[in-house]
């Protein structure tokens, strides 16, 4: 098999137009039938819901936990949530995999933990491939991928779109399971 990787020069949101039409066309191209899109404030789970609003991909929008940034908060608005949910998107709010416990516990006493060291080994790829194997997991944990199924899922850096992967998805329970099956998009820096 040969397929081509698409290389960013910068990163971000000035991406998210070419994530989306890669992804159309990686969905229209192979069959696939679950997309998972992080979105922080909304704006990329709007764009990417919309695009496939009535087609039989199964769209989940996963956003930053409540308190992420700040306590009892959440980034998302209330209008893209509802905007998101009409497109027929799930939208999934929990908590993320590698920024939990093991984050309060390195702030009150120093060192890394567990998952903060498979989050720092999963940048190494990018903090969009990091987010990818996160909200695969996230997903799959909460019942909205099945366990084995070949996932798209995009994710970026910062805000908006930047990479786009193929993943077999795992719960966080079998992290060893979870597979990088293709990167279709990224920043090369």
């Amino acid at each position: 098999m040969e397929k081509q990787i698409v290389y960013f020069e910068t990163a971000g949101k000035v991406n998210t137009t070419s994530c989306l039409q890669l992804t159309r066309k990686t969905i229209e191209q192979y069959g696939y039938k679950h997309l998972i899109v992080a979105s922080t404030t909304g704006e990329t789970g709007i764009a990417f819901s919309e695009a496939f609003k009535g087609t039989d991909t199964r769209v989940v929008v996963v956003t930053h936990s409540y308190g992420f940034r700040e306590a009892n908060t959440i980034e998302i608005s209330a209008e893209s949530i509802d905007t998101i949910r009409q497109n027929g998107a799930t939208l999934y709010t929990g908590t993320m995999v590698t920024h939990s416990l093991d984050t309060a516990l390195s702030v009150k006493s120093g060192g890394m933990y567990p998952s903060m060291i498979v989050a720092q080994a999963l940048r190494r790829f990018g903090e969009g491939p990091k987010v990818c194997c996160e909200m695969v997991m996230m997903a799959a944990d909460a019942g909205l991928v099945p366990e084995g199924s070949e996932v798209v899922v995009v994710a970026g850096t910062g805000r908006g779109a930047d990479t786009v992967m193929v993943i077999r998805a795992a719960a966080s329970k079998r992290f060893l399971d979870l597979k990088v099956l293709e990167i279709l998009a990224k920043p090369r820096g």
